[in-house]
């Protein structure tokens, strides 16, 4: 079979199927409308997150017997046309889940401890001990929405610490020695501190907004290490600004554009006030999130190892080899 490779990835990917006897080419830089122009001659495609595999895109893949996407999630593919079309889907949450929960848990001793405005202090010659006063994980309860490949592997790394650790999952029996699965209902109730796990679907764009903030009895802290579009930017604003929200650490935006490799949807030059100490016409909302100290901010690393970038790729191999070898 012969495969497309729309991304750059490790490259044991392509050596590995050369190996198991797959042909392939690399096109890093063909518009959409150009890789659509010879996508019949492929059996196979596997890219990042480089554009949307639409109806248009699987019409003209009549060869087509597979997608790899090199992460976790399969949103940016039509993937009910590419069942009916018996397109086999294959993506590698396995390949960063471990990357994920480290990083869910850097974020939330991060915040619990003040690290990036005491850091940033300490640099100006400020030594304020009493006002970067932290808080302990250890007697908290932690609530995981979305208790798959992620969530697993998150609260797996909580285990080292004195913490209760709840699940709300739209899937029954997910619980496991790690996590009890409760109602969304108890864990609004229970828990300090909540991460986000969740794949991009219907049910959870736009989930997390004002209702569901003000459900929760207690202020609380929120993680999300899942995708942006899942947490209403306004809202979460209005909840730090009330204190319902105590804190948060997002890895992703609801701005990202849906390749995730840029910020914004477009007009890239929206950042370059960055550069050059000048602000322009950024969302309100993203601009409190830069200026405040209780939020801390990644551009979608959460699954970005050195680890990772092998673990992916060889996910990938290892279930195509599954598949059709």
């Amino acid at each position: 079979m012969t495969i497309l490779h729309l991304d750059k990835n490790h490259d044991l990917l392509i050596n590995q199927l050369n190996q198991l006897g797959f042909t392939n080419h690399e096109d890093y830089s063909s518009s959409k409308a150009e890789v659509e122009a010879k996508i019949s001659s492929y059996d196979g495609v596997i890219l990042r997150s480089r554009f949307t595999i639409d109806k248009e895109f699987l019409d003209r893949a009549t060869n087509l017997k597979f997608i790899g996407r090199v992460g976790a999630g399969l949103e940016n593919i039509d993937c009910d046309y590419a069942d009916k079309k018996g397109v086999y889907l294959i993506s590698a949450p396995e390949g960063n889940r471990n990357a994920v929960g480290e990083h869910t848990l850097g974020m939330i001793l991060s915040l619990f401890n003040n690290f990036n405005r005491a850091n940033r202090e300490v640099r100006q010659g400020k030594w304020l001990r009493e006002e970067n006063r932290g808080v302990e994980l250890d007697g908290k309860t932690v609530g995981i929405i979305g208790y798959g490949n992620m969530g697993k592997a998150f609260s797996k790394k909580l285990k080292g610490f004195d913490v209760e650790v709840l699940c709300y999952d739209i899937k029954d029996n997910v619980g496991d020695e790690n996590c009890k699965q409760v109602t969304l209902e108890e864990l609004q109730e229970r828990i300090d501190v909540l991460s986000l796990h969740t794949p991009q679907t219907a049910l959870t764009i736009n989930m997390v907004n004002t209702t569901f903030i003000n459900n929760f009895k207690k202020p609380f802290w929120l993680i999300n290490t899942a995708r942006g579009k899942s947490v209403v930017t306004e809202d979460l604003v209005s909840g730090l600004e009330s204190g319902k929200i105590l804190g948060a650490g997002l890895d992703v935006l609801e701005y990202e554009k849906s390749s995730f490799e840029n910020l914004f949807k477009s007009e890239e030059s929206k950042f370059r006030w960055m550069r050059k100490g000048k602000k322009s016409n950024l969302p309100d909302a993203f601009q409190y999130l830069i200026n405040a100290d209780n939020v801390i901010l990644t551009p979608h690393v959460a699954g970005w190892t050195a680890e990772s970038h092998i673990k992916l790729a060889q996910t990938i191999v290892d279930k195509i080899k599954a598949k059709f070898c």
